[in-house]
């Protein structure tokens, strides 16, 4: 039976809109409303990428959950309303929608206000403190529309960063026929993914249709009538600078949380501003919940804190904050796996788990076919143990590299050693997949470094 209780969520993301949807799963009559500063439902910010390269051919069709269903859900969902104030004692927020500001009250509270870009100390970045025309960051849909249009009208192009957003975003221009280039700071590409040696595999395939230049920062920008028209870039280890002629530049240096409404009423805070979790995504304030990328919780196999970056991490912390905070009982697992993959220029990538190179690890170059069979596809793996066997990690760059990947989160899961883990059977067949496959295989080797140890 429900106790009459209001509910009340900030931000409809993938982990408040999740939110919102679990907790009216578990309390059939509770009050629900979510209070969204932008003007759309939720929709998938991991799906802009392909908007631009227009591999998904409307905006629209990112919007995964409209006015409509909340309403048919029973949920109120407020759109262009943005919280500026929460009253913990009264248990009242303070909202501005338009040119109104009025009050709310709430039994539970969840906090899904998500990131905004970073943005690194370039000169002349910013005028009359906007930034100047043609330079964008990418975090809402209106970001990629104004992407989509610059890009319609430019010939060349530069990413600042080279992680999975800004490796997806040169994808994206690159299919818009424009000239791209690459700057990573970093003497390697996805450095907060892959190995170098792995990266290194994707960055000889991608080379081939953009420029990447790494080891590098942008340090000045120039412009004419307000429009950017060069990029002036230095060597990290000569010191030497060169310049590139664009049309469009877009930051993709990575995010920072937006948290300032959790610090204001005292919430706990990582050094980094990042609002500290449990597994029920409670706070360290009675009856209020955070999710999604403004919050930190911590690693399943190091159990050190870590950063929310990931959408499918929110919608699982979405999950567990929307059914405790209707009067149900759920735990999200003893720390986040960080399972990730991504997709640029048809080399697929995908990662789980922790590297170091304190631990023991295999590497394995095989088809994802029988070599008698024609068709096959060259697939990496590399997996990581510790000097017992367990397996702590796994990377892996080519054919079907996120289902490999997600075995090994599995295994990670389930405290499996690398011994019961290569004599894992597998399913063959000619045309699908081959006898014995990479993932038991890198293993082997694996299993042959220990037993020499």
């Amino acid at each position: 039976m429900s106790d009459g209780r209001k509910i009340v969520i900030i931000g409809c993301g993938a982990g408040g809109g999740t939110a919102a949807q679990f907790a009216r799963k578990t309390d059939r009559k509770s009050k629900i409303i979510i209070f969204e500063k932008d003007k759309y439902p939720q929709y998938s910010k991991c799906g802009l990428p392909y908007t631009i390269s227009g591999q998904i051919p409307d905006f629209d069709n990112l919007i995964e959950f409209s006015e409509h269903w909340f309403e048919k859900a029973g949920i109120d969902l407020i759109l262009n309303s943005k919280v500026e104030k929460i009253d913990t004692k009264n248990k009242i927020i303070t909202v501005k929608k338009e040119n109104n500001t009025f009050n709310e009250s709430y039994d539970k509270l969840i906090i899904a206000t998500g990131a905004k870009p970073s943005l690194p100390p370039i000169k002349n970045l910013m005028e009359n403190s906007k930034i100047i025309s043609g330079v964008f960051t990418l975090r809402t849909i209106d970001d990629a529309k104004n992407i989509s249009r610059h890009a319609g009208k430019s010939k060349n192009a530069v990413v600042v960063g080279a992680g999975l957003i800004g490796l997806e975003l040169a994808e994206s221009l690159y299919k818009n026929k424009l000239n791209v280039t690459v700057i990573e700071a970093l003497p390697d590409i996805l450095a907060n993914t892959l190995d170098k040696d792995m990266s290194r595999i994707v960055f000889k395939n991608i080379s081939k249709y953009v420029n990447i230049i790494t080891n590098h920062i942008v340090t000045r920008l120039e412009s004419k009538s307000g429009k950017i028209k060069k990029v002036f870039i230095k060597d990290n280890k000569t010191g030497t600078e060169k310049v590139i002629d664009t049309d469009l530049m877009i930051i993709a240096t990575g995010l920072n949380p937006e948290s300032s409404l959790a610090k204001d009423i005292g919430c706990k805070l990582s050094n980094k501003g990042y609002i500290v979790v449990n597994e029920k995504c409670e706070t360290s304030i009675k009856d209020i919940y955070a999710i999604g990328d403004c919050t930190e919780f911590k690693n399943f196999v190091t159990k050190n804190p870590v950063s929310i970056g990931l959408g499918s991490i929110a919608v699982r912390q979405g999950i567990s904050a929307g059914i405790n905070a209707a009067g149900g009982k759920y735990s999200l697992l003893d720390g986040v796996l960080q399972t990730c993959t991504s997709k640029f220029f048809e080399i697929e990538i995908a990662s789980v788990g922790i590297y170091n190179e304190k631990l023991i690890y295999g590497k394995f170059t095989g088809s994802s076919l029988p070599d008698y069979y024609p068709g096959g596809k060259q697939i990496t793996i590399k997996a990581f143990s510790d000097k017992n066997g367990k397996i702590l990690g796994a990377q892996a760059v080519g054919e079907n590299a996120a289902q490999r990947i997600n075995a090994f989160a599995t295994a990670i899961l389930g405290g499996l050693d690398i011994e019961k883990f290569k004599k894992l059977e597998t399913a063959y067949a000619p045309p699908i997949a081959p006898t014995l496959d990479p993932i038991t295989l890198v293993c082997d080797i694996i299993s042959l470094k220990l037993r020499r140890r």
